[in-house]
């Protein structure tokens, strides 16, 4: 897991020396999931925490909410191994309620197939290694954080 608080953000269009095989998957607009899935034999994804709780200060900022919310940190997997970090901030209104029955079910796959959510810029990050990105997803009125962190794994296959 990694620790999403306190993290400098910027827009991806003003960010500079980003290596090749990091921008590749920084500067995408399709599911993540989808490409995951073209890269690895097997794909996977490990719910770790899906549950009501505390956002981050930036995050509450971002999206302009204050009300409850859900954060849902997941690990996606290929061939096995942990190759993206996300966490998710669902507020909880009215047009969220199908997003927080999904389970195991990717949350790449919900947003992407669905032609009436739109997404906002891409903002990126670097930490400690890992280079992370996030977006603002629209589903009616309500404003949905996705930020992904991509492990090292991923550019090592």
């Amino acid at each position: 897991m990694i620790n999403t608080k306190n993290l400098i953000w910027s827009n991806l269009n003003k960010a500079n020396n980003i290596p090749n095989h990091v921008l590749t998957w920084l500067d995408d607009q399709q599911s993540l999931t989808a490409k995951l899935k073209q890269k690895f034999n097997h794909f996977s994804i490990n719910v770790l925490s899906q549950v009501e709780s505390l956002v981050h200060v930036d995050e509450t900022e971002l999206l302009n909410w204050n009300g409850q919310s859900i954060v849902r940190e997941v690990e996606l997997l290929g061939d096995n191994q942990v190759v993206v970090f996300a966490r998710s901030i669902i507020p909880i209104t009215n047009d969220t309620q199908n997003l927080l029955k999904i389970g195991r079910k990717p949350l790449g796959e919900v947003l992407f197939n669905d032609k009436n959510i739109k997404r906002s810029q891409l903002q990126i990050t670097h930490t400690h290694g890992t280079w992370g990105r996030r977006s603002i997803f629209t589903i009616g009125s309500t404003q949905v954080l996705v930020s992904e962190f991509f492990i090292k794994n991923l550019y090592a296959v």
